[in-house]
């Protein structure tokens, strides 16, 4: 094999209408809209999926960075910041203006605070002269430290392929997030059953991590309450195996669920309810309906 296998999270930040969603569109070679009707909404959404034979992106579309007025707008753009934490690579898109507004500035701002390396997206580069963007490159240099700098078109598609090596080369090794089919949406469900399995494999030892499948029973969203409620039940192979995942007095399922709600809390942006059973399904892994039931 050549390079070995990369993938993570990539966030998108910007003010609004600042040509996120048709960079996407681009990236992902289809349409996926990303134009949420409620503006600020908190959570982050992944709403992109691309997988190559070298590596997969998963695009985030987090809250925006905007000048809070209030309570609930400061808790939102803190949510924003701290998300930005938890990505592996973050891309900065602008317009090409003389000098950045007031919104940019906010947010170039912000992003010193984080480590997470970040590529400055300059759109619409179609419509200037290349000499214009030399006051505006400097004001950014000086404000943030940039890992690149990348001049693009999203609406001609110009330079974007370009950029699919270079943020490919800013994940970490690792094997895909998703299968291989996915591209949309839907990938918060299944997110939420891997980072259970994970804290299984994390807190577990011998033969129980794979003798557990994670079924998620229930997901629903409350927008209003800015709440994810989560239901999921683990199945093992046998009743010996039920007794170590509860643990005594239930504190072995407490922790499970304790550190999955945590991780997805901090990756969704929102808080999470989540509550886990445990279930015997003798001989599971070799049942063929319920595999298939099952997802896998």
């Amino acid at each position: 094999m050549s390079m070995s296998y990369r993938s993570g999270f990539i966030a998108i930040i910007g003010r609004p209408n600042v040509g996120k969603s048709t960079l996407l569109n681009h990236l992902l070679g289809q349409k996926v809209s990303i134009i949420s009707d409620k503006p600020q909404t908190t959570r982050n959404r992944i709403v992109g999926v691309k997988t190559l034979p070298e590596g997969q992106m998963v695009f985030f579309d987090t809250p925006g960075i905007h000048k809070a007025r209030n309570k609930l707008n400061q808790r939102m753009v803190q949510t924003a910041i701290g998300s930005l934490q938890e990505v592996d690579l973050i891309f900065f898109m602008v317009e090409p203006d003389p000098e950045p507004g007031e919104g940019d500035r906010f947010i170039a701002e912000h992003l010193q605070q984080i480590k997470t390396p970040k590529v400055l997206v300059i759109n619409k580069i179609d419509l200037v002269k290349k000499d214009r963007l030399i006051p505006l490159l400097s004001f950014y240099n000086e404000q943030t430290q940039f890992s690149e700098i990348f001049p693009i078109s999203a609406l001609t598609g110009e330079n974007i392929d370009r950029l699919v090596p270079i943020a490919l080369s800013y994940l970490p090794e690792g094997e895909p997030i998703f299968p291989e089919d996915l591209v949309t949406d839907q990938p918060v469900r299944f997110l939420a059953g891997e980072i259970i399995r994970e804290k299984v494999f994390q807190k577990t030892h011998e033969e129980i991590p794979y003798a557990v499948a994670v079924y998620i029973d229930t997901f629903k969203e409350e927008e209003e309450k800015n709440l994810i409620t989560i239901q999921a039940t683990l199945f093992v192979e046998r009743d010996s195996q039920k007794g170590i995942l509860i643990g005594q007095k239930g504190q072995m399922l407490k922790e499970i669920g304790k550190q999955a709600r945590e991780e997805l809390e901090t990756l969704l942006g929102t808080r999470v309810f989540l509550e886990l059973w445990v279930k015997v399904k003798k001989g599971w892994g070799k049942n063929d309906a319920f595999l298939t039931e099952m997802g896998y």
